[in-house]
């Protein structure tokens, strides 16, 4: 839940303003209109809890298996009827993260003063997140908080395996880039300026790749600063880029559109979608509000707008498989899934399996990228032995054909 700052005219045309917690800013404007007010203008008020937190920058980041554990155990402990406040002040003693306990401890004091779960938790939003919260929010208001955390439970716990398989996936050719670039290296700062003193004493005149490859070998050993700085300067300058909002949405549709690996990228982000989207329905969450909170969970400024254009054309009128369909995201088996779970009111349980889907291909793809680009990457190092070959080995071929003659 958010904290929203409103202002709006009553039924006599009087001007007034407040405060109020909901999940988005439609649910604010839809519960003013409840009461026959006339929203204006409507903000969200900014979060300012962590600053009073007791916690230095080197306290280790609250990691994704320390959310599972916490959910698995409010899972648990919900369950066998333990109060709210006695079941938070336990994990924070027992948390094994020393952000986990500290943030723990001021939920705890928050409960106290008479807050509920989602808003004390909402307080730390960037540690649980907007989804996380809503789902908190939906089991404390249907009296389901334990089927709320077993959700939340599940679906991190999918998340983190889907992160272990990229990273598996990705081990391999991370360290052969790695090996290469350091090849190269080495090469032209240690090996190459002692061929390079031979071929000078001998005075002949040196081929094309060789003349290069002592060219390149001496801007190494020469202009390394200017390099090395410029190689700092091309990463700020690209961070920075993909910062602002119109180059995170860039780089976002670029890593989808990626040769080999754009495919992965997509059905990941398709997976998340649906399986957070069916978490959300299933916990009872309005279809406009849910559709906000999948934008900002899947993490992809691209797809984010996909999104927020289906929940804009949905606030339109039109049904949600029309609008999934229209989006272009789908593959035509999912938009079968949708459109069947629209007719027969079963969204939830289809988007799940539309997920499941995903996440399969996610997994034979990822099990056969190592296959798939081991072949480029052999090439990139056959390229790079021919290169020092012709570059090294010719002019002495040379050489020693001229002494011979």
């Amino acid at each position: 839940m958010a904290n929203f700052t409103y202002t709006a005219r009553n039924a006599s045309g009087e001007l007034t303003s407040g405060n109020l917690e909901a999940t988005d800013a439609s649910s604010v404007a839809h519960i003013l209109l409840g009461r026959k007010f006339t929203p204006i203008e409507i903000k969200e008020a900014k979060a300012s809890a962590n600053t009073s937190l007791d916690m230095s920058l080197f306290t280790p980041k609250i990691k994704l298996e320390d959310l599972i554990i916490f959910s698995r155990q409010m899972f648990s402990l919900t369950k066998s009827g333990i109060p709210i406040i006695r079941s938070v002040k336990g994990l924070a003693d027992t948390a094994s993260s020393e952000r986990m306990t500290v943030i723990l401890n001021d939920v705890c004091d928050q409960l106290e003063r008479g807050r509920t779960l989602s808003s004390a938790m909402h307080r730390h939003n960037k540690v649980f997140g907007q989804l996380f919260v809503s789902i908190v929010h939906v089991g404390e208001n249907t009296g389901r908080l334990d089927e709320a955390f077993q959700q939340l439970s599940d679906y991190l716990e999918r998340e983190q395996e889907t992160r272990k398989q990229i990273k598996a996936a990705t081990r391999y050719p991370t360290f052969v880039i790695l090996a290469v670039v350091a090849a190269l290296v080495i090469m032209n700062i240690f090996v190459i300026p002692v061929f390079a003193n031979m071929f000078n004493s001998f005075g002949a005149e040196l081929p094309i790749m060789t003349r290069v490859l002592l060219a390149t070998s001496d801007f190494f050993i020469t202009k390394w600063p200017y390099l090395l700085v410029g190689i700092i300067f091309a990463v700020f300058l690209i961070s920075h880029y993909i910062g602002t909002p119109s180059g995170r949405y860039k780089w976002d549709r670029t890593k989808l559109r990626l040769p080999i690996v754009g495919s992965i990228f997509e059905r990941t982000l398709l997976s998340r979608f649906a399986r957070s989207f069916a978490m959300m329905l299933r916990s009872g969450v309005p279809l406009i509000s849910a559709l906000n909170l999948v934008s900002e969970a899947v993490n992809n400024a691209f797809m984010a707008d996909k999104i927020v254009q289906m929940r804009k054309n949905i606030e339109k009128g039109e049904s949600l498989s029309r609008v999934a369909s229209s989006s272009k995201m789908f593959t035509p088996l999912v938009l079968q899934m949708i459109s069947v779970g629209e007719e027969t009111g079963r969204v939830d349980e289809l988007l799940g399996e539309a997920a499941e889907f995903y996440e399969r291909e996610v997994d034979y793809d990822l099990k056969s990228l190592t296959s798939k680009i081991e072949p480029i990457l052999i090439m990139i190092v056959a390229a790079m032995v021919l290169v020092l070959a012709l570059g090294i080995f010719t002019p002495m071929w040379n050489m020693m054909g001229a002494i011979q003659g």
